[in-house]
């Protein structure tokens, strides 16, 4: 490992510096935001959940068609060109003035965060490494957990010190002034991929072939993974989106529910190596059965716990499921489809995923005024994870068959 880590540190540092960049534009750290946001504009629960829907959704459709970008333009030119538009995102959060501009300013946030940050750390991690993909997928993927568990506390006291609109200048400064000028230094040598022949021509991937996104999507594998790839980001969002409401229904103090971040960002950890580990062993196929048991399990807890602790040990539950889907798509769409078009696919993979976190708010939040609450809906949600993994046992099998 340590040598596995001073041969390719300028690539893995890459890839964690862009996990980490993403973190600014996830759910989890706008949400953070949300109380100050609503009260400024006005807004309700549901109509600030509708503008950050409708916001990601315009995202993910942006993403789909500008994803390929990272098999057209050099990522040595594209991440800094998206980390500028990031940090004018966050200028324009912090400096709009009507809801018009607060959702464009979202859209824009979540395209350049969740979106295109994420997709080129996917897409590079997946051309530079080959043998060792899972490994560099895990080592990379440590930004974001990094990210959970340093940003929450800075940004807190940040708000309260010089308020929610300067918070996001300080954000901008960040990302033009460390992120971007990290990015141009750390990618000014081009990378030939680990474990490719010569480096010239990418992996392949089923059948000896580097399949475009027009083979990928008429083929049935793609479809039967979509809903694997919207069960995760879709049930983390509902749970993290309106903890509030969980911890009002449930008598709990968001204090004692604290902890629960770090089991999340722990719980990945372990997960993501773990999961890395074993795709590089066993092929990452092999993981789909089982990736949404530990989420399954948790937000069963986290909907029939009397105490903070369920909701603690639910949340780590959920990290381990993250953890091992963010290697899965890493591992598994380069190893299916290879890499030639690798970010052309997988544009289409990443604005399903920002899909499933634009559907927790939003759905999540008409469900509860419907009157049904997170406890209630979490049944459902177990059950779902419990019904797709046996789904998936089928699907593994004609993959190591070859398709």
């Amino acid at each position: 490992m340590l040598r596995f880590l001073a041969e390719n540190k300028r690539w893995l540092a890459t890839g964690v510096l862009l996990a980490l960049g993403a973190c600014l534009g996830h759910t989890w750290f706008i949400a953070l935001f949300a109380g100050e946001i609503r009260a400024e504009y006005g807004l309700s629960d549901g109509q600030w959940g509708l503008i950050y829907t409708a916001a990601t959704l315009s995202s993910a459709a942006l993403l789909f068609g500008r994803g390929g970008w990272a098999d057209t333009v050099p990522l040595s030119r594209l991440a800094p060109i998206i980390a500028v538009a990031f940090a004018g995102a966050a200028m324009l959060m912090a400096l709009g003035q009507s809801v018009w501009l607060l959702g464009i300013a979202v859209f824009l946030l979540r395209f350049c965060g969740q979106g295109m940050f994420s997709h080129i750390q996917q897409t590079a991690m997946a051309r530079w490494f080959v043998a060792t993909r899972g490994r560099a997928m895990a080592i990379a993927n440590l930004g974001y957990t990094t990210g959970q568990i340093l940003l929450p506390l800075p940004a807190v006291l940040l708000m309260g010190w010089i308020g929610w609109r300067a918070s996001w200048l300080v954000v901008a400064a960040i990302l033009l002034c460390v992120i971007l000028p990290l990015l141009i230094w750390l990618l000014r040598h081009d990378r030939a991929p680990s474990g490719s022949a010569g480096g010239v021509v990418g992996a392949p991937g089923l059948g000896g072939r580097h399949w475009r996104r027009s083979d990928a999507l008429r083929h049935w594998l793609f479809w039967a993974l979509v809903p694997l790839m919207l069960t995760p980001g879709y049930v983390g969002t509902v749970a993290f989106f309106h903890q509030v409401h969980v911890a009002e229904i449930k008598g709990w103090s968001l204090v004692a529910m604290a902890p629960g971040y770090a089991a999340w960002a722990l719980s990945e950890v372990v997960a993501v190596f773990a999961a890395g580990w074993f795709a590089d062993r066993f092929g990452p196929a092999r993981l789909l059965p089982f990736a949404l048991l530990p989420m399954g399990v948790g937000i069963a807890l986290i909907g029939m716990g009397e105490t903070p602790l369920a909701w603690v040990i639910g949340v780590g539950l959920i990290g381990v499921t993250q953890g091992m889907t963010n290697t899965v798509w890493g591992t598994l769409l380069p190893a299916t489809y290879g890499t030639n078009h690798i970010g052309s696919v997988r544009a289409v993979a990443s604005a399903v995923l920002v899909i499933s976190t634009a559907l927790g708010p939003g759905m999540g939040g008409v469900i509860i005024d419907a009157g049904i609450s997170v406890p209630q809906q979490a049944g459902v949600m177990a059950i779902w994870c419990f019904g797709l993994s046996l789904a998936m046992w089928p699907v593994m099998r004609r993959i190591l068959r070859g398709g």
